[in-house]
């Protein structure tokens, strides 16, 4: 006959079992920039609807400055993340491989003739020879990491250096302009509708890849790759070839963030375009606590920190904070914010939480 008197396990306070949660570091860091904003400027988060230059009705304010140029970065933070997952990496080719997307686009929509007055292909074709592109690109990253074994960043060293120059050189060094307005469409506001369309293509972006991960195991084979190699080849799976398949799927994420970045002014500048976002984008990862060494990660973790990278730099621009000094305040919080979610610096916090609760029981009993 089983014991009355068995041992009830505690109960898991409620703080705990909402810290343990991934995503709880860019929930807060999101809620403090948020509260900051409110006590600052509460006129931060005023939205408007407005008449653009073109005659359409559009919504305009901080927010939706935030979410607009924040998409490029949100979907480039979807492919990074199952890069660094898989290769315990990151891609740091990932601007100027936006350089190299962004000019085969333009040279397909253009043709031989850099200022055509209509286009010379249809842009979903332009669209798809870019992904292509891309995602060769994307596949020869990861084949250096994935069967030649060189470090990622080392190996994406190589098309850092050399891909605004290749870009510079798909269209002779001259800059592309397309006349046409639709093609502006899709980096600006589709008529009619006042959501930023990059806003609209980044969830598009996402949910798909939530479906994707969700009807297939490639969230577990990235995963199990990223934390033990060998142990993934003992049980059937090809380490090499889902390496290289993350990086294919991050060609795929840079041609679409290409394609808004390229739209949003109908041309390209080689040596500006994208400059940086690669930096970001391995922000948006670590905010979003992921370890940067492989193994467990979470997308939407990764997407939000994206947004709270855009958050804070549109508020950094809001209080006129000089564009030299942009960086260093940016690197200030950042570093704070991805410290804070480390997941050895989380462990602490929670053994100190511990802690706390038994002296309490203790202190009352005396």
């Amino acid at each position: 006959m089983p014991s009355k008197n068995k041992a009830v396990p505690p109960k898991t306070p409620l703080w705990a079992r909402i810290t343990k949660h991934q995503i709880i570091i860019p929930i807060a860091a999101l809620l403090a920039l948020a509260l900051f904003n409110l006590i600052a400027d509460p006129s931060f988060f005023r939205i408007e609807l407005k008449e653009n230059s073109a005659g359409n009705m559009i919504l305009s304010g901080n927010l939706i400055s935030i979410i607009d140029s924040g998409s490029e970065l949100a979907i480039l933070a979807l492919g990074m993340t199952l890069v660094t997952a898989a290769s315990g990496g990151q891609d740091i080719s990932v601007g100027a491989a936006i350089a190299i997307s962004g000019s085969v686009m333009l040279r397909v929509l253009c043709g031989n003739n850099s200022h055509p007055t209509s286009l010379q292909a249809p842009i979903i074709v332009a669209l798809l020879v870019a992904c292509l592109v891309s995602m060769a690109f994307g596949a020869f990253n990861g084949a250096l990491v994935a069967f030649f074994k060189i470090q990622p960043m080392v190996a994406t060293l190589i098309l850092f250096t050399a891909g605004r120059s290749i870009a510079a050189w798909i269209n002779n060094n001259e800059l592309p302009i397309v006349s046409d307005e639709t093609f502006s469409y899709f980096g600006n506001n589709i008529p009619g509708i006042p959501i930023p369309t990059p806003f609209l293509i980044a969830i598009v972006c996402f949910i798909v890849t939530w479906l994707f991960m969700k009807f297939t195991n490639i969230s577990l084979y990235v995963q199990s790759v990223g934390v033990n190699e060998k142990t993934s080849r003992l049980n059937g799976l090809n380490p090499e070839f889902i390496k290289l398949m993350t990086y294919v799927l991050l060609g795929l994420c840079v041609a679409i963030a290409a394609f808004i970045k390229v739209s949003r002014i109908s041309t390209i500048n080689y040596s500006v375009v994208a400059k940086d976002i690669e930096m970001d984008a391995i922000l948006a990862v670590a905010l979003g606590g992921n370890a940067l060494s492989g193994g467990k990660f979470s997308m939407s973790a990764s997407v939000l920190g994206a947004y709270v990278i855009q958050f804070l730099t549109t508020t950094l621009y809001k209080f006129e904070v000089k564009a030299t000094a942009l960086p260093a305040y940016k690197a200030v919080v950042v570093i704070a914010l991805v410290v804070l979610s480390a997941p050895t610096v989380r462990e602490k916090l929670s053994q100190l939480s511990k802690k706390f609760r038994k002296k309490a029981p203790a202190a009352k009993a005396a």
